[in-house]
């Protein structure tokens, strides 16, 4: 897994060694001798996570971050302070900026290595679903982030083999989140499943049990997989904290706990996980707004395309009848020509309405496009889908459309064409071919009825 990466730091012996340990992971390093330049860097040039100094001339590390997570360009960026800095105020303060981690110098390679790399990781994921979802939506990162600021507390499961241990975080913790602590790593395990958790605090202080055992756990499953976990490790414990990164753990904080440093990290990772949550939403979204005709609610003709396939080759793996109509409203362009389109549109959603009142749970309606819609019929013969279409004609033609803003009511009818699957020999085309034919042949014959096509 590579990544680009800018390191910042005004003294060039710095720059050299994080940029040689960096270089042979293979990374791609970028440097940057101050703030200002680092800034700049950012706002041209992808950037995957920034390795920052915090005393630089000009702007310190802080007001970099601060400026960076501002942004809505580089907003996303991983930020690592490193720094000579060693007091837990100060780890605090470039969490509150926006941070995502600190390292103190000199940098641990192991604990360098493992948060480059756990950081890398998410970032790509947010990544993909941030590129997914603005392809139909323009998401303002300084807008979410506001709404971050201003969300409802979160919800933390604790796990955590000493209760006075316990007592100690839920105490840290009750100004910004609903605490619910464990000492049993199995029910915490079935408790996250169950539950809708913004962060799982781990610590290892079990006599009997391996606390990355849990860890694993959480993440092989698929209700658990994207929430943050929070490692508590002793001090020194760098083995554990590497396995721990390589297992998914997204963050780690050492005992003694200082409470500051401890509400400041559980903070950005509630935060991460509601900005992707809510990634992840929009993501559906799109996917559902591009199956979805937006003025009925129904299917639209792409879902239909892509689903038909499926449904006959499942009718003839199986055996079972598939029949499918089209319906077409009869002399539509009136309606539009003498009332407006806006008429014509409620005309239509209405008419959408009696197919979804007509239909059957297991019948496929869609928008075909304009005024007319196929409904795909599983399990159904010919003279079923006949009867099926009969009652959606009759149930059209016998009660007036009434329309908001005084037109109407308008008497409406519907033409419909019926062909049912030739095992062997239909493909969706064909089947939606002899259906149309079908149409085509009742609007000839006088409108507002039913025609089936021959087999």
């Amino acid at each position: 897994m590579t990544a680009r990466i800018l390191v910042v730091d005004d003294i060039p012996a710095n720059v050299k060694l994080l940029e040689a340990r960096l270089i042979a992971d293979y990374y791609e390093v970028l440097t940057a001798r101050d703030g200002y330049e680092a800034l700049a860097i950012c706002e041209t040039c992808p950037v995957d996570l920034v390795l920052l100094d915090i005393m630089m001339p000009g702007i310190d590390g802080f007001e970099v971050c601060e400026r960076l997570k501002a942004n809505s360009r580089t907003a996303h960026i991983p930020v690592v302070m490193v720094t000579a800095l060693d007091q837990p105020s100060d780890r605090v303060r470039g969490l509150k900026v926006g941070a995502d981690d600190f390292l103190t110098k000199p940098v641990n390679d192991l604990q360098l290595m493992s948060r480059v790399k756990s950081l890398v990781r998410l970032k790509n994921v947010s990544d993909e679903l941030r590129h997914r979802a603005e392809t139909a939506h323009a998401i303002a990162l300084q807008d979410m982030a506001a709404r971050d600021r201003q969300e409802e507390p979160g919800s933390v499961l604790v796990v955590d083999g000493r209760a006075s241990s316990q007592e100690r975080i839920h105490k840290a913790l009750a100004p910004i989140a609903e605490v619910t602590a464990l000492s049993d790593p199995q029910a915490a395990l079935f408790e996250a499943a169950e539950s809708n958790f913004d962060l799982v605090i781990v610590n290892s202080n079990f006599e009997d049990y391996d606390p990355l055992r849990l860890c694993s756990q959480l993440r092989s499953l698929e209700r658990t997989r994207y929430i943050p976990v929070l490692l508590v490790v002793e001090q020194g414990a760098d083995d554990t904290v590497v396995r721990a990164f390589e297992l998914g753990v997204t963050d780690y904080i050492m005992r003694p706990l200082d409470p500051n440093e401890l509400v400041a990290r559980s903070l950005t990772q509630i935060r991460r996980k509601r900005y992707n949550d809510r990634l992840r939403t929009s993501l559906q979204e799109t996917i559902e707004l591009a199956v979805t005709d937006g003025l009925t609610g129904l299917h639209n003709r792409r879902y239909l395309d892509n689903h038909l396939k499926l449904l006959i080759d499942r009718a003839v793996a199986r055996g079972r009848e598939l029949s499918l109509c089209i319906t077409d409203i009869d002399r539509f362009k009136s309606v539009n020509d003498t009332y407006g389109h806006d008429v014509g549109d409620a005309v239509i959603r209405e008419f959408a309405r009696r197919i979804r009142s007509t239909v059957r749970g297991a019948d496929l309606a869609c928008r075909y496009g304009g005024e007319e819609f196929v409904v795909v019929m599983p399990d159904t013969t010919r003279e079923t889908a006949e009867s099926v279409a009969e009652r959606l004609r009759f149930i059209v033609e016998s009660i007036p459309f009434t329309i908001p803003g005084g037109e109407g009511p308008l008497s409406i009818t519907a033409s419909l064409g019926i062909a049912s699957l030739v095992p062997g020999e239909d493909t969706p085309e064909t089947l939606v071919r002899r259906a149309d034919r079908a149409l085509y042949e009742a609007k000839n014959s006088g409108r507002n009825r039913v025609v089936a096509a021959a087999a």
